[in-house]
């Protein structure tokens, strides 16, 4: 079958002589300066003028290295020098086969359920998906590969984009119960949907927002009838709730993605940050290990290396949780409890991307703290690859950490995409530090050793030193906050971590514009 009805002529292409089997591609996961190893679905024209576009432009970060075809008449065809591997039934295959970390979806109009199919074969495989636009619109632009995104984001990260999770995150899905905390979010979706194309045995997406758990299954499921088990509304705040769900639903693999996470909102409410951030990670800890989960991963922020925020301080605790209970279990042979870092993930919700388009959209300017304040950046595909990978890899108590490469510097940033948005001449308003705030993030703490792991690009350390009396110090932080008393709290932190300084803002000061990037992971 030739989806689409874009299977062009052959005046550009040849056959591929016997001597050229479709390994000559290359194989591996690890991709080079020329970029992620791509498969381009469709050898139609859409397909040969994205292959043909990716080509030429080595800096959109995309090296493709073959293609797929329903069509027979296109087997052992070559496409600017690249073969046609197979049909589409065939992605997962092919993509472990080469190494592929990036598929492609260049057949236009491809019926939804058939697009969400792709996608979870080559999320099956490890890799990520892009989509091309409509074929009219792809005829419309002179560089098809420019429609695939709207952005460069190499550009905005000052890096290549990298691929973190491979094939072999497989091994710790398949065929288990794998719970999702925060499912709803923009961390937490995008984990269902690449959990979910590993085949898990079942697949429990777990939030407090029922409207973001209806929009998850939809995008999952072509449909959204909730009647079925894997939507779980619950706040992780709830101990008794949470010790029901996990003796009735027995999961193996716990990601978890809940959090409060928006950093000048906490400094004004810290109570809420310690029973979403500290007690609610140490209630599903204590779930997980009566429940003998195998794996658990807590979702951290670079803000706990040496904490000056609420924010910071509270996922620094929830990093001490995880080391604590992870050496217990390991003593025991039971689970493996580990952590992982994010930097600002561009992309996420409240953002830089979609605050910066909302200010640039509102005719300016955009506020920036600090003409010189840098903070590191991922994307989401990377942010849940390093939850996959640290899955694999981890033995009990590490935090993992992505290689981001340098800080970037936020106006930079603000600047590279205005260019990018054609508004080059954009105002920058600088606001300001807001508590708790730094001019520059850390990935790891002065106290804290960076340890090589079994993937290249991504970090380790045991998460240095903690309090002596953990559980003391967090029996006396979770009454403060069972109370309310904000100041109590601030002081039970700065017991729990006398490096951390936290003030309390004035309530009657006036608050600066929210800054262009994300406070948050």
């Amino acid at each position: 079958m030739v989806w689409g009805g874009v299977a062009g002529g052959r005046s550009e292409d040849s056959v591929v002589g016997s001597a050229a089997s479709a390994d000559s591609v290359g194989g591996g996961g690890a991709s080079g300066d020329g970029g992620l190893r791509t498969l381009v679905v469709g050898a139609g024209s859409a397909g040969r003028a994205l292959v043909r576009d990716l080509s030429r432009t080595p800096s959109f970060g995309l090296l493709p290295v073959g293609l797929l075809d329903d069509d027979p008449a296109k087997r052992g065809v070559l496409v600017h020098g690249l073969p046609v591997l197979g049909g589409l039934a065939e992605l997962t295959e092919v993509a472990v086969r080469h190494g592929v970390q990036v598929v492609a979806l260049a057949i236009p109009g491809l019926p939804s359920a058939e697009v969400r199919r792709l996608a979870r074969a080559a999320g099956a495989a490890g890799a990520a998906v892009r989509y091309l636009p409509s074929f009219l619109v792809a005829l419309q632009r002179e560089v098809v590969g420019s429609d695939m995104r709207t952005l460069d984001v190499n550009r905005l990260l000052g890096r290549r984009e990298l691929h973190v999770a491979g094939h072999d995150v497989r091994s710790v899905i398949a065929g288990r119960r794998v719970l999702v905390t925060g499912a709803g979010g923009s961390i937490g979706s995008e984990l269902c949907r690449q959990v979910h194309a590993f085949d898990p045995a079942e697949l429990f997406m777990l939030d407090h927002d029922e409207s973001n758990l209806h929009r998850l299954q939809l995008e999952l499921w072509g449909e959204a009838l909730l009647t079925d088990d894997s939507l779980v509304i619950a706040d992780i705040r709830d101990r008794a709730r949470i010790r029901q769900i996990f003796r009735d639903l027995r999961p193996e693999v716990v990601f978890h993605a809940a959090a409060h996470k928006h950093l000048p909102l906490l400094e004004r409410h810290p109570c809420e940050a310690v029973k979403s951030n500290v007690l609610g990670t140490d209630i599903l800890v204590e779930a997980s290990l009566d429940a003998g989960v195998e794996r658990f991963v807590l979702i951290s922020t670079d803000k706990a290396a040496d904490p000056t925020s609420v924010l910071g301080a509270t996922k620094r605790l929830a990093e001490l949780i995880v080391r604590a209970n992870a050496r217990d279990a390991r003593n025991l042979g039971t689970g493996v409890f580990s952590a992982v870092r994010f930097g600002n993930v561009l992309g996420s919700r409240g953002s830089l991307l979609s605050v910066l388009a909302e200010q640039l959209r509102s005719g300016g300017p955009v506020t920036v703290t600090h003409p010189e304040v840098t903070r590191f950046f991922m994307t989401i595909e990377e942010a849940v690859g390093l939850v996959l990978e640290a899955g694999r890899m981890a033995r009990g108590g590490e935090v993992f950490v992505l290689d981001m490469g340098e800080p970037v510097r936020i106006v930079d940033l603000v600047r590279n995409f205005a260019a990018q948005v054609n508004a080059p001449e954009v105002p920058i308003r600088f606001t300001g530090l807001r508590a708790g705030e730094k001019l520059n993030e850390a990935l790891f703490s002065v106290h804290e050793e960076r340890l090589p792991t079994a993937h290249p690009k991504v970090f380790a350390t045991e998460s240095g030193q903690g309090p002596e009396d953990l559980a003391g110090g967090l029996t006396a932080l979770y009454a403060a906050a069972a109370g309310n008393d904000d100041e109590a709290a601030r002081r039970a932190l700065r017991v729990l971590l006398p490096g951390y300084g936290g003030t309390a803002p004035s309530l009657g000061a006036e608050v600066a514009a929210p800054a262009p990037y994300p406070d948050g992971f």
